[in-house]
């Protein structure tokens, strides 16, 4: 008999030019008086959070912003989230931006609503009640936490992300409006983009995928090689970030319900230990992982190249499956991704610690392969 699975993701989804201009009308269908948009300082200084705020003020809200989310979100962003939305007296959450502001409002959200702080949520399914009204502006093509019930969290003292995948921190409406993300420059766009790419290749080889998470995954593959080099070549071309708009959102659909694997589990250490961009550390780690997991994959890996645009014909199996992983190298050489961590200021000598951390973290569990202590060294090593 196989487990029972399910299929969850925000009950309100908006995509296309001008969907944030319903933000506020979607803060009154929940009767909302007032929220705290939570962003960071670039969109701030940008002056797209008073553009957002003005939108729900034009519709008879009152709003407080908060621009303090960090690129990698801290314990402490969220809990003087906290205090901010208490002093202001709020009752709904708006989050603009990537995957920072996301994380740090629903991890707001977790605490205004269930106490205690941020650090008493580790885990999967760790909160007793609702989170307070949540709708979450995307400005990347990405992280997709705009849709997901995944928040991650650095604990500053502890050098670590810690992993919060809970039912409740899914948003209430998520907006995806590519014309928030034509200014992205091209790193940005790099790195982002293969986070989606990520997302999707590690919920197509998880242990929970089920027909449902497939689809949505071997869309991405389909999309992502021939847009996101376009949107990187050229952020002013709309066709391609609309089109990465939904290929980060269908990885966001993939991998919220079938969860990720060891790239996560290992990026989330690089990105905490170091404070390094979390795409570009799983873009980094993608191809290393994978080469890992091929031989407990074998056949998915072979589907992936096919989706991927890889010409197949004649292949083995193993043959279609190692022009998949080769197609995921030629694309992060194309789109400038670092060659491995060393050149960011990592370590060797902290590698026992980073594969110990990462073998505790949440998204491990779903790996296809399961290594050894000394495997995930050796997977870390590969990728210095």
């Amino acid at each position: 008999m196989t487990a029972q699975s399910q299929f969850s993701m925000p009950s309100i989804n908006l995509f296309g030019s001008g969907s944030i201009q319903e933000t506020g009308s979607r803060l009154k269908d929940v009767n909302a008086k007032k929220a705290l948009l939570v962003t960071d300082e670039g969109l701030f200084k940008l002056g797209i959070a008073d553009k957002i705020a003005n939108i729900i003020k034009e519709a008879g809200l009152e709003v407080e912003v908060y621009p303090k989310a960090e690129p990698n979100p801290t314990d402490k962003n969220v809990a003087d989230g906290v205090e901010a939305y208490k002093a202001a007296n709020c009752d709904s959450l708006v989050s603009l931006g990537g995957g920072s502001s996301h994380d740090a409002a629903k991890g707001i959200g977790l605490v205004v609503s269930n106490g205690g702080t941020i650090h008493d949520y580790e885990g999967v399914d760790k909160s007793e009640n609702p989170l307070v009204p949540l709708i979450a502006i995307n400005t990347t093509a990405g992280t997709a936490s705009e849709m997901t019930k995944f928040t991650i969290i650095t604990d500053v003292k502890r050098h670590v992300k810690m992993a919060i995948i809970d039912k409740h921190v899914t948003p209430l409406v998520s907006i995806n409006d590519p014309d928030l993300m034509v200014g992205l420059p091209p790193a940005l766009t790099a790195a982002t983009g293969l986070d989606a790419l990520t997302h999707a290749v590690e919920a197509y080889v998880s242990t929970a995928a089920t027909p449902m998470t497939d689809s949505a995954a071997e869309k991405v593959f389909e999309l992502i090689p021939e847009y996101l080099p376009r949107a990187f070549a050229n952020g002013q071309d709309i066709e391609a970030r609309e089109k990465m708009v939904y290929a980060q959102f269908l990885a966001g659909m993939a991998f919220n319900n079938a969860s990720l694997g060891y790239v996560h589990a290992i990026a989330h250490q690089m990105g905490g230990f170091y404070n390094l961009p979390h795409g570009v550390c799983n873009a980094i780690l993608l191809p290393h992982v994978c080469h890992y997991n091929l031989v407990g994959r074998e056949d998915r890996f072979a589907k992936m190249a096919a989706y991927l645009g890889e010409n197949v014909d004649g292949l083995s199996k193993r043959e279609a499956a190692e022009k998949a992983i080769a197609a995921i190298e030629r694309l992060s050489r194309d789109l400038n991704i670092p060659s491995g961590f060393k050149e960011l200021g990592a370590k060797e000598e902290d590698i026992p610690t980073l594969a110990e951390n990462a073998m505790k973290d949440a998204t491990a569990a779903t790996n296809p392969r399961k290594p050894k202590l000394e495997e995930v060294q050796a997977i870390i090593r590969k990728a210095m």
